[in-house]
């Protein structure tokens, strides 16, 4: 028999192997990822590389085709007949050539184009108008000045002695068979190509065949040397000279985790002919590395993720369906809301056709009446008279057109868009449906002033003629014969009120607070849904229905509808 013990000792020896083999999937799924983790940012910092090395190959093209372009303009000054004839001691026209390096700095972007006679002072330049004017100066002491005298050309970065800006120095000697007669030189500042690395790249330099660095996109490392080692060997003195500085600082190690950059830089070199330049390129490959691990994480992730997605799709699909029957629910609902709407407007329709009658067969009959005049009238020879009576006859058409068409456009079936609706509209629709009731009832009704109805509101014209048809039907059963109706309009900031009073016996508490619910009515022979379907078609409009004033003086009913 089986004892208690060997029966607990089965589930828990399976607690165990379950421990152990999910311990053995976590392991597991950890060294994975290390695995893939490791060899996707192996993956990724070659690509780094590569992207770099090819950067740093398209910045220096870009670099060596602008020095070469530069490297032209000394070159072909060198061999024009007035730089020749100027520094050969002809005087000739000083300021035309000025103008003419002027202009051609200006259209190449040098930063100064001057030329020097054979002791290095200067006899005409591009800056002649500034006060920073290279006229007149002398430039024998510059080592691109000395070495271009002595082997025919000759560059040299430097900071300029007046302007104190950095710029490469391009020298050309001007010759005369075998006379040296000086040299014409080009000075270029890299102000716009900087600005545009500073932009484009975590950090680019150049530097020069010593390892100074000349141009840069950070103007901190200017000057800075990569080799601090040969420092003690430097001429302080013609360092200072040129850069301005006496003793070169060290350029940080960019390329260290501790550096002021903050983190791991690759740095790519790219040598520069024929200058010994070197371009140095230096890459962040942080959102390589971070792409990586994030992929390495997807992979690791993607069980999870198939999991989550299915669990979404069965979640996505009871929401799909339970909107789907939301929407079928509000679809039936507008369509009931629009049925009860349309009901309501026939009962009204109902309601007023005796007194509509009315109002078409008076003009019917004085029609009938005038006509026959009218004939009499012309076998008379009365021809005046007999217009007179046509044209009565015409104006009494013209007002059974507009009572058809106010009882058509009334029962139209569906909603229209909301649109700019004066007030005077919606007013003279629901006197011309009233009117032939309102005479008979005796009850007087007083209208706005003009001004007040030439207000437009946004709405539905349909609409609010039936919700003022309601309301004045309401407070002419509530006044009897010999009531009054006062229909007003206000602003009340975005929203116009329209007003119905009457001074009929009012509302008790009871009947004020089941007023907009439905089937609540105090006519005997009402259903109790004028006013819920008066206050649902202003909500649809943006605006609203409420009771105003209920007391023993008469109730006072506010349409709010949105101005225009």
């Amino acid at each position: 028999m089986t004892t208690r013990s060997d029966s607990e000792a089965i589930p828990r020896s399976r607690l165990t192997l379950v421990a152990i083999v999910g311990g053995a999937i976590i392991i597991l799924s950890l060294l994975a990822y290390v695995a893939l983790d490791r060899a996707m940012r192996n993956a990724a910092m070659d690509e780094a590389r590569s992207v770099a090395a090819a950067d740093a190959a398209i910045l220096a093209e870009g670099l060596q085709s602008e020095l070469e372009k530069f490297s032209l303009v000394p070159l072909v000054l060198a061999e024009d007949p007035q730089v020749r004839g100027l520094v050969s001691g002809d005087s000739g026209d000083v300021a035309t050539l000025n103008r003419r390096l002027e202009e051609l700095a200006q259209q190449t972007g040098a930063a100064a184009i001057y030329l020097t006679d054979a002791r290095g002072t200067t006899l005409a330049a591009s800056n002649w108008r500034l006060p920073t004017s290279f006229v007149d100066s002398n430039y024998g002491f510059r080592r691109y000045f000395i070495q271009a005298m002595d082997s025919g050309s000759a560059t040299q970065f430097a900071l300029g002695t007046v302007s104190r800006r950095p710029g490469l120095y391009i020298a050309q000697r001007v010759d005369d068979g075998e006379s040296k007669l000086g040299i014409v030189a080009v000075k270029v500042e890299f102000d716009a190509l900087e600005a545009s690395w500073r932009k484009a790249t975590s950090g680019v330099f150049v530097t020069d065949a010593e390892g100074v660095v000349l141009v840069t996109s950070n103007p901190a490392w200017r000057f800075n040397t990569l080799r601090p080692e040969n420092a003690a060997k430097r001429d302080r003195a013609a360092d200072a000279r040129q850069f301005g500085l006496a003793s070169l600082p060290t350029m940080p190690d960019l390329t260290s985790p501790s550096s002021l950059v903050g983190t791991s830089l690759i740095e790519t070199e790219q040598p520069i002919a024929p200058n010994g330049w070197d371009l140095h390129l230096l890459a962040d490959p942080s959102p390589r590395v971070a792409a990586a691990r994030a992929n390495a994480q997807l992979v690791l992730l993607l069980g999870l993720v198939a999991v989550a997605l299915a669990g979404a799709a069965l979640f996505l699909g009871q929401r799909r369906r339970e909107a789907r029957a939301e929407a079928e629910v509000a679809e039936r609902t507008a369509k009931l809301r629009d049925q009860l709407q349309q009901a309501n407007r026939l009962a009204t329709l109902g309601q007023v056709t005796a007194g509509v009658g009315h109002e078409i067969r008076q003009p019917v009959a004085a029609m009938r009446v005038l006509a026959e005049n009218g004939g009499k009238l012309l076998s008379a020879g009365d021809a005046a008279t007999a217009k007179e009576n046509f044209g009565t006859i015409v104006s009494l058409t013209d007002r059974i057109g507009k009572i058809t068409d106010e009882l058509r456009r009334f029962s139209r079936r569906g909603t229209a868009q909301p649109r700019d609706v004066a007030l005077r509209e919606v007013v003279e629709g629901a006197m011309l449906l009233l009117g032939d009731r309102i005479a008979q009832s005796g009850a007087g009704v007083v209208l706005p002033p003009g001004e007040d109805l030439a207000i437009r509101v946004r709405g539905e014209h349909v609409g609010l003629e039936q919700v003022l048809v309601n309301l004045l039907q309401n407070a002419l059963d509530a006044v009897g014969g010999d009531g009054r109706i006062v229909l007003s309009i206000t602003r009340d900031g975005e929203k116009c009120l329209l007003s119905v009073r009457d001074n009929g016996p009012g509302l008790d508490a009871e009947q004020r607070d089941s007023l907009f619910q439905p089937f609540a009515t105090t006519k005997e022979d009402g259903l109790g849904l004028g006013l819920v379907i008066s206050q649902d078609i202003m909500r649809s409009l943006g605006g609203d229905l409420v009771l105003a004033r209920a007391d023993g003086g008469g109730a006072c009913f506010v349409m709010a509808v949105p101005l225009a």
